[in-house]
């Protein structure tokens, strides 16, 4: 007889065919419960708790799913979905995850139903292809004005955690951001997001500049500084240190004193370069020696050390500030300008404000909250709006939110299906039920009948050609969405349906998992 051949490593274990594919479909759809029940206005958060007690309290679903300790490849298949719909048009990723995982729930009843998984990609491809169709049908003709960009950007931070202040002043505060640095394109990284605990988010405010996280390196340096010309350096305002070890003998006094004075020079010399340059603000990345500090202080130059390179990278964008590896030789055209350099004190912290000027092509939404959690999730929310309002005026205008496209995607699928011959219109159908899962989950967050709510947008739809879940209170109703103001950037729809249908049937097409021990 012949002996059997091993060519896996010892340990290695093989699941193969339905096995696989059942494995995989319910690792996918677990994620996508995991999340199902934040999505919408009426959505709730969850806490996670790391091994060292860190916690974090969200509805954003990128952040869940990345919190989450997920071990299970086709798993993390769907929170890779997640991150693509985050990095891509910042909002949607509990959308794009739900729908992931509904379609998979889809292709597993087909696959039951002894459909081959190359029929349910094909099917699921073609389906995607008429619901882009269908969202392009759904873009409204609106003129992208800062009130139909304010409603985008409300309808992103609905249900969101924003404390103590309505969504739609933050909103205004969002667009007003957008807008200052918005120049036929915008250069996302021209909007900072800043947060400070200790106030009401109601205190959260507008700067035109950016926002810096350090006090002064001396005491005794001004706190304000007006018409500032600015300069960032990449060096250390230290002693130089030689490449190589050396020892120096010193025989006597006069010997010492030399070497001191050569050192003080030399700390001097590099405080007496920028205030004869006219520098009156200076932001280095690395250290200032505590006498070249003191010496810029009796110049009346403001100077921080130790500043992140991202931060850096920022003040240098902001004020038109090139970055300097030297103080040698330095020329106003190396200089940044900010109408005003200032630093406020805040609790037992100060914060450094760069505003005007050159500064005010960046601008920073300066958030405020009671706590750390707080803050953290009012962040999450502002980032998020400032993303799908961006996607709004880049990436093909808005459509109407609250469940509507959707709606209108599976009418259209649907209909569209009864064209396709084969087995693969069976595939198509069941797209169109995966994609009406989201206002179903909508209705049912809301406290809405989901069944009820389904027919009814349905019903609705077919009169109006619009019908969205609307929160209202405590509950919702069936309504027209831009009436409602519930608009949301065509691009996360679209976004949405490809990242998902991309990784449902990769997902579907895997009949073996080899793992290695």
């Amino acid at each position: 007889m012949q002996q059997p051949m091993f060519i896996l490593t010892e340990g290695t274990t093989r699941t193969r065919g339905g096995a696989a594919q059942e494995s995989n479909i319910r690792a996918g759809k677990a994620v996508a419960n995991a999340v199902r029940t934040t999505l919408g206005p009426r959505g709730m958060d969850k806490m996670l708790v790391d091994s060292s007690g860190e916690v974090v309290i969200t509805n954003d679903g990128a952040t869940i799913l990345n919190e989450m300790d997920i071990d299970h490849p086709a798993a993390q298949m769907i929170v890779e979905v997640a991150q693509t719909q985050e990095d891509e048009v910042g909002d949607g990723t509990t959308t794009a995850a739900v729908l992931a995982g509904r379609l998979l729930a889809e292709a597993e009843e087909l696959l039951e139903g002894d459909l081959h998984p190359t029929v349910i990609v094909e099917g699921y491809h073609e389906a995607a292809r008429l619901a882009q169709e269908a969202i392009d049908a759904q873009v409204l003709d609106l003129d992208l004005d800062d009130e139909t960009l304010v409603k985008v950007a409300e309808s992103s931070m609905t249900g969101k955690g924003t404390g103590d202040v309505t969504a739609d002043v933050l909103a205004e505060q969002v667009v007003a951001a957008v807008r200052q640095v918005y120049h036929d394109r915008l250069d996302r990284e021209n909007v900072h997001v800043h947060t400070k605990t200790g106030a009401s988010s109601s205190a959260t405010e507008l700067i035109e500049g950016v926002l810096l996280d350090k006090t002064p390196a001396n005491d005794n340096m001004p706190r304000t500084v007006e018409d500032a010309a600015v300069i960032v350096l990449d060096t250390k305002l230290d002693v130089r240190k030689a490449s190589a070890d050396t020892e120096y003998n010193i025989t006597s006094v006069e010997q010492l004193d030399a070497a001191v004075r050569a050192e003080d020079d030399e700390l001097r010399g590099y405080a007496k370069s920028l205030a004869d340059a006219g520098v009156s603000v200076v932001f280095c990345t690395k250290a200032i020696d505590d006498r070249v500090a003191n010496y810029l202080a009796d110049a009346d130059v403001l100077a921080f050390k130790n500043v992140s390179t991202k931060k850096a990278r920022a003040i240098a964008r902001a004020t038109g500030a090139k970055r300097l590896g030297t103080v040698a030789d330095l020329d106003e055209a190396d200089f940044g300008h900010a109408d005003r350099v200032r630093v406020k004190k805040y609790g037992d912290d100060e914060l450094t404000f760069i505003e005007g000027g050159r500064a005010a092509e960046a601008v920073t939404l300066f958030l405020r909250g009671g706590t750390q959690h707080v803050v953290d999730e009012l962040a999450r929310a502002i980032e998020d709006a400032i993303d799908v309002t961006i996607a709004a005026l880049d990436k093909g205008g808005v459509v109407p939110g609250a469940g509507s496209t959707e709606i209108a995607i599976a009418d259209y699928v649907r209909e569209q299906a009864a064209g396709i011959e084969g087995r693969k219109q069976l595939a198509v159908e069941a797209f169109a039920d995966a994609v009406e899962t989201l206002p179903r989950t909508l209705a049912e967050n809301t406290g809405m009948d989901p069944i009820d709510a389904v027919v009814d947008l349905r019903a609705r739809f077919d009169r109006e050609g619009r019908a969205g879940v609307i929160a209202l209170g405590q509950s919702g109703e069936i309504g027209d969405p831009v009436e409602h103001g519930v608009l949301d950037p065509a691009a996360v729809k679209r976004e949405a349906i490809e990242s998902a249908t991309e990784a449902a049937t990769m997902i579907v097409r895997i009949d073996d998992v080899i793992a290695a021990n």
